[in-house]
């Protein structure tokens, strides 16, 4: 079988890895997995298009009318005094015109129906006036007017959609109009969820002593949705290698990643990593970044293992920053870094370390002077209080030690990572 991914994608020469050098070699290392298949297109909406899509006629098809109203032709009139026609045929939509108009001659039409041969110009119905069959146009209507030509939004030929792209309502609206039923996608990524530790349940159970309900894996289930990805449950594996070995191999089989939380521990009884080395190549990413410093990057043959920090913050924001570029190309979109917003600061922060780019969780408060960033007043990554209130991160870049009320600083919502 061809191999999809270089070996050991995950390979790097650096001790801590700055944020862009780390969404670089991602998007350089990976390469797509996903097969292509065909699927209707009331099942397209937000998966990536696996082919480039050109009209295949002109959009609109024909030329027709924008209003309901009177059709004629507009250009052999006396632009300075009202002109009168004679109402000789009826054009509905759905219908061709029964002939052509002559001189003199309009048409009653509705939008959306043919314009009928000799006819340029739509007057609406408001502004007309009808005195028995004939049509009384005013003065001064411009020739062309309540007109839609065809091909006026897109010509045959004219490509509307690269392959790569996920597909937006508007996208497959776009598709629909060019008369397409169905269109190639890349499948979705399978992606398998464990959970491991002894200490660790499902929510609906009860909580006994020392126990902590599973919320990591209900937000990778929320963040699987913002990048189209299927997740495959695997359930909560508690600290027995053989049950860990058995449950990584069969994901591995299966899905196109693995994906866990807490995956970058050491611990005596994290058997993940150690499952990890065995069957695969893992390397242990240590990032120059605020929450989530350290990753978990492998892989077993073409799956790939990507073990975020075990706190739901840092889990939350190390998939936006970097899983979700990695998803882009296992499932062959192409990925753009998100829009970064300059906003005035809110709020000061006296002393920040130079040596890393951190990420705050923000949101944007309209004062009596304008907007203004607002921080969230704890850095906890385990307090998912913090996530709930923000409406995106504010980025704090390498270099900056300090923050002054008023600083410009990068706000990038969390609708930037398709979270609304």
């Amino acid at each position: 079988m061809t191999r999809k991914l270089l070996d050991d994608c995950f390979l790097h020469d650096k001790d801590r890895m700055r944020h862009d050098d780390a969404v670089a070699l991602i998007l350089e290392r990976m390469s797509p997995v996903a097969a292509v298949e065909t699927v209707p297109l009331s099942q397209a909406h937000g998966r990536v298009l696996a082919e480039q899509y050109a009209a295949p006629h002109n959009i609109p098809a024909f030329n027709n009318a924008a209003v309901d109203g009177y059709a004629f032709a507009g250009k052999g009139l006396n632009a300075k005094q009202a002109t009168k026609l004679e109402i000789v045929i009826r054009v509905a939509a759905g219908h061709a015109p029964e002939r052509a108009l002559k001189k003199g001659e309009a048409a009653r039409i509705f939008t959306g129906a043919v314009m009928p041969g000799g006819a340029d110009t739509c007057l609406m119905q408001e502004d007309a006036k009808v005195d028995g069959t004939q049509l009384v146009v005013p003065k001064g209507l411009k020739p062309g007017a309540n007109t839609r030509l065809a091909g006026e939004d897109v010509k045959q030929g004219e490509v509307m959609l690269q392959a790569g792209q996920r597909l937006r309502p508007q996208d497959v609206a776009a598709i629909a109009s060019g008369g397409a039923g169905q269109i190639k996608v890349f499948e979705r990524l399978r992606v398998g969820l464990i959970s491991t530790g002894d200490e660790i349940i499902r929510p609906g159970n009860i909580l006994g002593d020392g126990k902590v309900y599973d919320s990591n894996h209900h937000l990778l289930r929320g963040l699987l949705d913002t990048v189209g990805a299927e997740a495959v449950d695997y359930g909560v594996i508690p600290d027995e290698q053989v049950r860990v070995e058995r449950a990584v191999r069969t994901a591995a089989h299966e899905c196109d990643i693995i994906l866990t939380t807490g995956g970058a521990s050491r611990g005596a009884a994290d058997f993940i990593v150690e499952t990890i080395q065995s069957l695969g190549t893992l390397h242990a990413w240590q990032l120059a970044v605020k929450p989530g410093r350290p990753l978990a990057m492998g892989q077993i043959g073409d799956t790939v293992f990507f073990g975020l920090p075990g706190n739901p913050v840092a889990a939350f924001v190390t998939f936006l920053l970097y899983a979700q570029p990695m998803f882009a190309r296992l499932q062959g979109a192409t990925w753009q870094a998100p829009q970064r917003y300059p906003m005035p600061a809110g709020f000061a922060f006296a002393k920040k370390k130079t040596d890393r780019r951190e990420f705050w969780r923000g949101w944007i408060d309209n004062t009596g002077d304008g907007p203004v960033l607002c921080k969230f007043d704890r850095d906890g990554s385990g307090l998912i209080s913090g996530l709930r209130q923000a409406t995106g991160l504010i980025e704090v870049p390498e270099k900056t030690s300090a923050v002054k009320q008023g600083d410009l600083l990068s706000f990038i919502p969390f609708s930037e990572f398709g979270i609304s």
